[in-house]
């Protein structure tokens, strides 16, 4: 048997180059099938469990007036201490010149609250908004029209933090 320069095996390169990309291919399959933790900052998600329930747009008579009466609901499973939340509210993307310092219902009376005639309802008349209470905002009328897209930001007075993001279109 004679020994050519142009004879030469490739075999051993090429069966590691492939049992490198099937171990990686493997520990891919592996890691997609583990529940692996979310790394969730928090930037990312907003909740979502304060709510824009609806919009009204007519008085108690039946008339369009575009009333702009508010009814939020507490979708989420934890009592809130209400007298520790503030909202932010937007309107097609531009925030209102409105001022919601509290949503307890009677440190609201005291409060300067321009641009919100009143509030009233459960989450707002103790000391906490439980789930699935509602609170009413009745804002001045013609602050939102049908068709306005309406966000809420409400946030906690003590951390600074946004507790709840939601949006709606009345």
């Amino acid at each position: 048997m004679s020994y050519h320069p142009n004879d030469s095996a490739l075999s051993h390169p090429v069966s590691v180059l492939l049992l490198v990309a099937i171990t990686v291919m493997l520990a891919a399959l592996v890691a997609l099938l583990i529940d692996l933790p979310a790394f969730d900052t928090g930037i990312l998600s907003t909740p979502s469990f304060l709510q824009i329930l609806c919009v009204f747009h007519i008085d108690e008579q039946g008339r369009l007036n575009y009333d702009s009466r508010i009814i939020l609901i507490h979708n989420g499973s934890d009592s809130l201490e209400n007298r520790n939340l503030t909202a932010e509210f937007f309107r097609n993307g531009s925030k209102l010149p409105v001022a919601v310092e509290t949503m307890n219902g009677d440190l609201f009376i005291s409060t300067h609250h321009y641009g919100i005639q009143t509030m009233g309802g459960l989450g707002c008349s103790g000391p906490t908004w439980l789930p699935k209470e509602k609170i009413s905002l009745d804002f001045s009328d013609g602050t939102f029209h049908p068709g306005d897209t309406i966000r809420i930001d409400i946030f906690s007075k003590t951390s600074g933090r946004l507790v709840s993001r939601h949006t709606f279109i009345a």
